[in-house]
């Protein structure tokens, strides 16, 4: 279940940077009374995400707009199928279109993309994971968007796990006193995770309790 807030955080701050003082093209010509139907097409195979979102946009603009979906987050979709149909105001529609087609359409390629890496491994005991190199102020769509491919979150911020890697290892002075150090500090209910690179670290990462 998607947060409404923080679905509206991302919406609204994107509203504000792509119409700061209105969209004078629309303001001029469109009629407030002018309604009008809208379709989304897929323009590519693939999993969809970020429906919800899309629907936000719009309805923050005028609460008088329905999106009608047709494929929910997570389904797979074929070139040319139709995804949702909106209706309202044709200035809402106008104003709205290029911020939810953004937002629709990145999400909807981060779920593509994980589903290609969860098909490759769907039968071995292991899962893909996402990481924090995200988009900033995204990130919670983003590890949403993984989810809908098929893949698992790991730690949503640095506040939510120990986890060395190599510059935590090399300022640390080795494996044995990075994780020494973050056992120490870190509570207990922390677990402590190691990115190694080799299998003697990793040899010694086991050896020292990560």
């Amino acid at each position: 279940m998607l947060d409404l807030k923080q679905i509206d955080k991302v919406v609204l701050n994107a509203l504000e940077e792509d119409m700061p003082y209105g969209d004078i093209t629309t303001d001029s010509l469109i009629p407030e009374e002018r309604m009008v139907e809208a379709k989304f097409l897929a323009k590519a195979d693939g999993v969809i995400c970020g429906m919800p979102v899309a629907e936000r946009v719009f309805k923050l603009i005028d609460a008088r707009t329905t999106l009608e979906i047709l494929k929910n987050d997570g389904q797979a979709v074929q070139k040319g199928e139709i995804l949702a149909i909106l209706r309202g105001p044709a200035a809402a529609v106008l104003k709205g279109e290029r911020t939810a087609l953004n937002l629709l359409q990145r999400l909807s390629g981060i779920a593509t993309r994980t589903h290609c890496f969860a098909e490759l491994v769907k039968d071995y005991p292991v899962s893909v994971a996402d990481t924090r190199k995200t988009t900033p102020g995204l990130r919670y769509l983003e590890k949403y968007a993984v989810r809908c491919g098929g893949g698992r979150n790991h730690r949503y911020s640095l506040s939510d796990a120990v986890m060395l890697k190599d510059n935590h290892i090399g300022a640390a002075g080795g494996v044995a006193a990075a994780v020494k150090a973050a056992k120490a500090y870190a509570p207990f209910v922390r677990k402590i995770e190691i990115e190694v690179e080799t299998p003697e670290q990793l040899k010694e990462a086991l050896d020292a309790g990560a």
